[in-house]
């Protein structure tokens, strides 16, 4: 049979100019092993890993089988083969027996493919020629009792690595250039910081909000710990920074429609919600001169409209046209269109500034960046799905985020500490700490949302500091004090006199005539039931992923955990990465993080976010699908198959047939599965290597 050609042809797409590099057997029947099989010489290369695999499996014997397949020129093993003598080992290897390709039986690809590709490389060899058996986590470490059964099963991944190995191909990575721009969503304290980050590194940088302000969840806070600085009075400056920064293009009350592209050429449509209100620069854009919105508030006074002012979370009406705090950026009046009677008392009163358009619609605005960093932050847990705790059922069982705003200076009670139900101040206050989470009962959440415990110890140090004579207690499972000078904290608040109780509580109850609470819970430190009669109950809510998240991961092709989260590239070595090149992530959609690691987080994302911007271009890996065209029927039924998008028909010589953007391509090999007509190849994962390596395993050595 002959050998599979290589034939090369430059295609120009809409979105890149790279040489597409086809590769398709010529004539080859699907399973048939070509010619070239027959003449590989490949080296093995067994890893002992210390004794995570040494010590669960016979490395000599493995080594020994390994000499018995087919097309195998060298076996060797050594105790560390990622380590730099190990990788000397293969250079050495292929040098000297000519060898045209590489297994390494060791760990995870996950982990060590890149260390073995660029051995491989640097032994003379297309880096692409290498393949990895994984005998730790898919053997070692699930047989560490059956040394027998393990090496049995070693000898079989070995031999499906080589019938792979020997049918490998030289592969060619693909560069395509970036545009200069990057786009953060989402303007929380992660979405400023990295937006900052970016700017200041000299990147255009596109900032999306779809509320009406910047600052996130940590504008409605107080103050923040161990520190106890003012939340505010550390937000407004970096606030007033994203809006003061040139190379910050920041977009308010604004959402991302659609996504197109791939890393370095994303184009991205934001949808600019209609504001009903212009800015000076709208306005004189428009020849308004000295018109636009001043922040005035003239409006606002006017507006017979009240509604529930969702950033003081219900607790005080704002009007149908409202800015959400002093200290909003831009400050700019907002139109709920929702509640609005266009009673036009605004447009009056407003004057010649002319800042009032009642019939603004919905403008779309179609940018083009290179990277993109999500920020989507958080909601809070509807804790009235816990029903045993009386949320929204009784006055006083209030949130953790509804304490920060009665006790905030700028809040809706000016600071003051009251009962929602009379005003009167509370004497006794109780803080229920995992309100939902770590809670397996099936409606809350598994997880730890990390922070609950040190805000709720803040809670407490603020009632004790402004209202002496106030007792809190506080319901704890464990008091998760992780951070720098948490503990030091925790150790405060219990010399300042907030008493511990560990114990989940069970049940809350409401004495009808005080209003007061009656709290059931189990003391497990002295092991016994126990009834606290309290005028204020606190839940430490557990957080969610924010109710857009979905929506926003799969406009940019991202996956997600179990519980929503948005899910990285790999927890340990690629933290801020995602599963879609060129997209990052930063600060608590990723997962529950207080502000210290939010920021670190997000300056983690905005550093790798800007090194394909500084470099201008970016490599991509050549594991994309090619079309052969002679066997493709232009049937299209591969194209609504691609999760990424990176299929499409076109017009060549008179017929359809399909064309694939290399750079959208993830070689996930949904579309070459499907292919009716076998015209789709799958570089690196094509239909006679896989063949090959399922013959390895259900014929052993009788092949």
């Amino acid at each position: 049979m002959a050998e599979r050609k290589t034939k090369k042809e430059t295609a120009s797409t809409k979105d890149t100019t790279a040489a597409v590099t086809k590769q398709a057997p010529a004539k080859a029947a699907i399973g048939e092993q070509p010619q070239k099989a027959k003449e590989a010489r490949v080296g093995v290369f067994i890893c002992h890993c210390g004794t995570n695999i040494a010590g669960s499996m016979d490395i000599n014997a493995v080594q020994d089988y390994a000499k018995t397949i087919p097309n195998v020129a060298y076996v060797d093993n050594y105790k560390y083969m990622c380590s730099m003598p190990g990788q000397a080992v293969i250079d050495k290897a292929i040098h000297e027996n000519k060898l045209t390709g590489v297994v390494v039986a060791a760990c995870s690809p996950r982990l060590h493919e890149p260390t073995f590709r660029t051995a491989t490389k640097e032994g003379g060899l297309n880096p692409f020629k290498f393949e990895m058996a994984n005998i730790r986590e898919q053997n070692s470490w699930v047989h560490m009792h059956d040394q027998e059964g393990a090496t049995d099963k070693a000898k079989d991944a070995v031999r499906i690595a080589v019938a792979k190995a020997s049918l490998l191909e030289d592969l060619f990575p693909k560069s395509v250039p970036v545009e200069k721009a990057a786009m953060v969503v989402g303007a929380g304290i992660a979405g400023m910081q990295a937006a900052l980050d970016l700017a200041n590194a000299g990147i255009k940088t596109y900032l999306i909000e779809k509320t009406p302000t910047i600052g996130g969840r940590m504008s409605q806070l107080d103050k923040t710990f161990p520190t106890l600085d003012c939340s505010q009075c550390i937000l407004t400056p970096k606030m007033v920074d994203v809006g003061r920064n040139e190379n910050i293009e920041l977009m308010t009350y604004s959402e991302v429609e659609s996504v197109e592209g791939y890393i370095g050429n994303f184009d991205v449509t934001i949808r600019k919600k209609a504001r009903g209100v212009l800015s000076v620069g709208e306005a004189e854009a428009m020849g308004i001169v000295g018109g636009g919105c001043n922040g005035c508030g003239d409006c606002e006074a006017v507006c017979p409209v009240v509604q529930p002012n969702t950033f003081e979370e219900g607790m005080k009406p704002r009007k149908a046209i409202y800015i959400q705090h002093p200290q909003v950026v831009p400050l700019l009046y907002t139109i709920d269109f929702e509640s609005c009677i266009k009673c036009e008392l605004c447009v009056k009163i407003c004057g010649e500034k002319k800042a009032i358009e009642l019939n603004k619609e919905d403008e779309f605005v179609k940018v083009k960046v290179g990277t993109a960093i999500l920020a989507t932050g958080y909601d809070i847990f509807p804790v009235e799905n816990k029903t045993e705790w009386g949320y929204k059922r009784y006055e006083n069982v209030i949130t953790s985020l509804e304490f920060e705003r009665l006790i905030c200076a700028s809040g809706p009670t000016g600071g003051h500490m009251v009962r929602p139900s009379d005003g009167v101040a509370p004497k006794r206050v109780a803080f229920l700490l995992c309100a939902g989470s770590r809670d397996n009962t099936g409606n809350g959440k598994p997880y730890c949302s990390r922070f609950c415990c040190m805000y709720s110890l803040k809670h407490a140090h603020q009632l004790i500091e402004k209202m002496p004579g106030v007792q809190p207690y506080i319901f704890y499972m464990d008091i998760r004090s992780f951070g720098k000078m948490y503990e030091e904290f925790y150790y405060r608040i219990q010399d300042e006199g907030a008493k511990f109780i560990r114990g989940r509580v069970s049940n809350i109850l409401e004495d009808p005539g005080s209003k007061n609470l009656m709290v059931f819970a189990d003391d497990t430190l002295l092991d016994r039931p126990m009834k606290l009669e309290v005028d204020l109950v606190v839940l430490a809510a557990a957080i969610q992923p924010a109710a857009d998240t979905n929506r926003t991961r799969k406009l940019f092709g991202v996956s997600c955990s179990m519980d929503g989260w948005l899910l990285e590239a790999h927890p340990k070595l690629n933290p801020c990465g995602t599963t879609t090149a060129g997209v990052f992530l930063a600060g608590a959609c990723q997962a529950p993080k207080d502000i210290p690691d939010t920021v670190a987080s997000a300056e983690g994302a905005a550093s790798a976010a800007s090194i394909p911007i500084h470099v201008g271009h970016v490599e991509l890996e050549p594991y994309f699908a090619v079309c052969i065209e002679e066997k493709c029927a232009g049937c299209g039924m591969c194209v609504n198959l691609c999760p990424y998008t990176a299929l499409a028909l076109i017009e060549k010589d008179g017929r359809k047939v399909m064309q694939v953007t290399e750079a959208k391509c993830k070689g996930c090999g949904t579309c070459g599965g499907f292919c009716p007509g076998g015209a789709i190849w799958m570089n690196h994962f094509a239909t006679p290597q896989i063949i090959a390596q399922i013959d390895a395993f259900l014929l052993g050595g009788e092949q």
